[in-house]
């Protein structure tokens, strides 16, 4: 049983470029879309690093098609209303998107992040439950570490409740939050990202370089998947695999697109061969 109190983390300062008019602004953009039916789900493969022909999944990602056909990413939109009700609407759409999308095609396996916000969401739950019985297997949940730690007992019960339907859990972002070791243990996640400010000029950033091997070995004494974030080039494709990272994600990798795109392996076999 998921505990019902509701204790969110504190509210961030909005910065200077986050303007009350642009507050407005994006949530008429998100509120329009959702009710014109323009917002969609892009697809983007992360691959398995010794065979880059292999999709282990897609991440599905957010995106709100313009009446002119332009595409707006996610990062434009959500900082501006993920605190608000209509970020949780926003987060039962996207939701509701990929259940439907692994509905439709059983070969699918897809991810989606969940906010600490959206854990607490009757509405989001409602949402899951009505399609995760037969999808739920297939289904990754993405929960960043900011969202995961301010409540652990509330986290561990929310993990052990969406397990039960098959569903695989990743901590995001893996390094840039304040993770205690022991509940990065508790938690037991099935798959680690390792943020890409790690991944980016790893074959020429030491400093990197000991972060990526720490964070793989971690993952691995656990028994969780990582994948590293963010990668753009060939070199740093070969020095993630050879560190011991099961996964990429990327550029490099593939685009988010609008249906899951077949993925073409990179040439690079070097780490001087850039892409």
């Amino acid at each position: 049983m998921i505990p019902s109190k509701t204790q969110f983390p504190p509210a961030r300062d909005i910065p200077a470029g986050r303007s009350r008019r642009l507050i407005r602004q994006e949530t008429h953009r998100v509120k329009s879309a959702i009710a014109e039916g323009r917002l969609r789900l892009f697809y983007q493969p992360v691959v398995r690093s010794d065979k880059m022909d292999f999709v282990a999944f897609y991440e599905g990602l957010a995106r709100i098609v313009m009446p002119d056909g332009s595409v707006v990413p996610a990062a434009q939109f959500v900082p501006f209303v993920e605190n608000t009700a209509v970020g949780r609407i926003l987060d039962r759409k996207t939701l509701e998107m990929a259940l439907l999308a692994l509905r439709d095609d059983p070969n699918l396996r897809l991810s989606v992040n969940v906010s600490a916000h959206s854990m607490r969401d009757q509405g989001w739950l409602d949402m899951f439950h009505t399609y995760a019985g037969d999808t739920g297997a297939r289904l990754i949940l993405e929960i960043t570490e900011s969202a995961a730690i301010p409540d652990v007992e509330y986290t561990t019960a929310f993990l052990r409740h969406v397990r039960q339907f098959g569903c695989s859990v990743a901590l995001d972002d893996f390094g840039t939050g304040y993770t205690s070791f022991r509940y990065f243990r508790d938690f037991l996640f099935d798959i680690v990202k390792i943020d890409g400010m790690f991944i980016r000029d790893l074959p020429h950033n030491p400093d990197n370089q000991i972060l990526v091997e720490a964070l793989t070995r971690i993952s691995r004494h656990f028994d969780m998947m990582t994948v590293a974030e963010f990668v753009e080039t060939g070199a740093e494709a070969v020095m993630a695999r050879e560190m011991g990272v099961d996964c990429l994600q990327g550029y490099l990798v593939g685009k988010p697109a609008a249906v899951p795109q077949p993925v073409t392996p990179c040439a690079c076999n070097t780490r001087k061969s850039v892409c």
